[in-house]
């Protein structure tokens, strides 16, 4: 990210703070209970001092003291009971601050669009869900209360102190005054280095995911320190931002200590004088220098509690941009745990595509060119669809646009003869299974990657997938079968595939989308998936993107792409006669796959 400088920032941005107390507005009244509660404790404080004039007082005309030190036992049970009180209160609502705002922001990235999810790093995401919700809580549990109350203490100690004496008060006031204004500029520079050290975390979390996922090829890059570089140069930037914040932070609050040493030097100076003039009596000047000292406590709750609202407010900030994702529809979503049952089969609704484009045109972004451009294509109802060509071609945007993680430019998507926006995104992927290329585990157990589309599917459906793909054996070597932990560490890139065919195929789905299912696959478990693949064929649509021959010559359709269109269509033979694209495109796949035979034989 550049280094610009950020637009200059009051103590308190008022849109940043807006924004921050969204975070606290619905707690409002535990706040409030929170707030009584430390004002009670702040009453009780200041009592204090006036207490010990009494006993001051008592012992220069030889009263009893038992009053006055009973009050001061009282003061400490009650005060110590309270505090505990609103400590427990606060700490519990900033933990459900946080809870939500996580809570929020990881159903927001669910729910997004594939496009807006992947415009942004990864690691950045997870750095706003871990990271700065701490930062959020420290703010709205503490810092609105601390404000507050730390405000009504100086308050209340400065007219306490009038009156005990004028004099001194004007004094103290003067102090207070110098004080705080030194403070009050250099606040924002505290807000601004807080909120670019937390950028720069971000960025640090973004770089160390995804270098991370390609530890391997880092590795055998011999890339290591350099990535260690370019990952480590964002926590020096982060590092070098929190450095400036922590050094904004110490000057005001030495700044702030210094000034309440001040007016006590001043106090004790001016206090003596008026003493020894006879003005005023030893016993006010010593509880006027309780108050002192007890101002100590709401300048540094003050200079604490705005310095951290600066660091909450610029997480607040971070946290709601996410809000800025585009969602997708979430309406007309099937009951949990349920496919929605297929229209009765007729012999007119037969004739229907399952899945058509018409004219259809999409890009990645507003201002990148088309990725296809006025596709037309209609997927049967039964039979294999396969799509071939170079890559770029187009082949893996179709897929997207069937599963609208991307949506079209131009033209329209039809399913079962319905346009796509008549159906909900969720309506749309419950007639669809897919298996990407990539085919990464989810976190959790092989039944919960088993389960992840079909929740109520049976032992025996589990274990008849798991045949299919011929995984059984791997399952019943794993310690604790279904329920064995799963990694990517833990399975092959050919084992992750099967889990996924096996996935899709308890779905049962009316289409299944299949990206280069077989690509990571040996010889005799490839020959068991296009087994997988016929079958399904005979009863609904199977559509790949193919690389491999076996996948193409057995294709009812084969679909020819070429820098983002359609360029010809057919069976194996026709297009053998007719395409030259495409006899490059076999005569590639053939020396590939004797390639492949001629490795697994060796």
């Amino acid at each position: 990210m550049a280094d610009s400088t950020p637009p200059s920032r009051t103590a308190l941005d008022a849109p940043r703070l807006r924004v921050l107390w969204s975070f606290a507005r619905p707690h409002r009244r535990t706040l409030a209970a929170g707030l009584v509660l430390a004002l009670a404790g702040s009453a009780l404080g200041l009592a204090t001092p006036m207490i010990t004039k009494w006993v001051l007082d008592a012992l220069n005309g030889s009263a009893s003291l038992t009053g006055p030190v009973t009050a001061l036992f009282v003061l400490l049970l009650v005060g110590a009971a309270v505090s505990y009180r609103q400590w427990c209160m606060l700490g519990t609502l900033g933990e459900r601050v946080v809870l939500e705002a996580r809570e929020s922001m990881v159903r927001r990235f669910l729910r997004a669009t594939v496009p807006a999810l992947t415009r942004r790093p990864t690691g950045e995401l997870v750095t706003r869900v871990t990271s700065d919700t701490v930062l959020l809580r420290e703010a709205t549990a503490q810092s609105f209360v601390g404000l507050v109350n730390g405000a009504v203490m100086l308050v209340g100690s400065l007219v306490l102190m009038g009156v005990l004496d004028l004099v001194l008060l004007g004094t103290t006031v003067a102090a207070v005054a110098v004080t705080g204004a030194l403070f009050a500029l250099l606040m924002p520079g505290i807000g601004t280095a807080q909120q670019r050290a937390q950028e720069h975390i971000g960025l640090l979390g973004g770089r160390l995911e995804g270098t991370l996922r390609a530890i391997r090829t880092v590795k055998v890059s011999r890339a290591e320190d350099r990535a260690a570089e370019r990952i480590v140069a964002d926590a020096r930037s982060a590092a070098e931002y929190g450095i400036r914040a922590v050094r904004q932070e110490a000057l005001a609050w030495t700044v702030a200590g210094s000034g309440i040493q001040l007016a006590i030097i001043a106090i004790l100076g001016v206090g003596a004088w008026r003493v020894g003039a006879g003005d005023l009596e030893v016993s006010s000047l010593i509880a006027f220098l309780l108050y002192a000292f007890t101002l100590m406590e709401p300048v540094s709750t003050l200079s604490q509690n705005l310095t951290s609202l600066q660091a909450g407010m610029a997480a607040a900030e971070r946290i709601r941009q996410t809000a800025d994702l585009t969602g997708e529809d979430a309406t007309g979503r099937p009951a949990r745990g349920t496919s929605p049952a297929r229209p009765a089969e007729t012999d007119e609704r037969a004739q229907v595509p399952v899945l058509e484009l018409r004219g259809v045109s999409a890009a990645y972004g507003p201002d990148a060119g088309n990725a296809v451009t006025d596709v037309r294509l209609a997927v049967p109802r039964r039979g294999h669809t396969a799509i071939v060509g170079p890559s770029g071609a187009g082949k893996t945007t179709l897929f997207s646009l069937f599963l609208r993680f991307l949506e079209p430019v131009d033209g329209e998507l039809l399913l079962n003869g319905r346009p796509y926006r008549e159906h909900s995104h969720s309506e749309v992927r419950a007639r669809l299974a897919y298996v990407e290329q990539d085919t990464p585990v989810v976190p959790g157990t092989l039944r919960d990657n088993l389960l992840l589309a079909r929740p109520d599917a049976t032992e025996e459906e589990l274990r008849r997938v798991l045949r299919d793909v011929r995984l059984t054996e791997k399952v019943d070597a794993l310690d604790e079968g279904l329920d064995s932990p799963l990694s990517s560490a833990h399975v092959s890139g050919g084992e992750r595939q099967r889990i996924a065919l096996a996935r899709a195929l308890l779905r049962t789905p009316e289409v299944l989308l299949l990206d280069e299912a077989t690509a990571q696959l040996d010889g005799l478990t490839e020959a068991a998936v296009q087994d997988c693949i016929r079958s399904r064929a005979a009863t609904g649509a199977v559509v790949t993107v193919a690389h491999r021959l076996s996948t193409v010559v057995d294709a009812d359709l084969i679909v020819v792409m070429e820098a983002g269109r359609i360029r010809a269509r057919g069976t194996h033979e026709e297009l053998l006669e007719s395409d030259p694209l495409y006899r490059e495109l076999v005569a590639a796949l053939r020396l590939a796959t004797t390639t492949a035979a001629a490795a697994e034989v060796a």
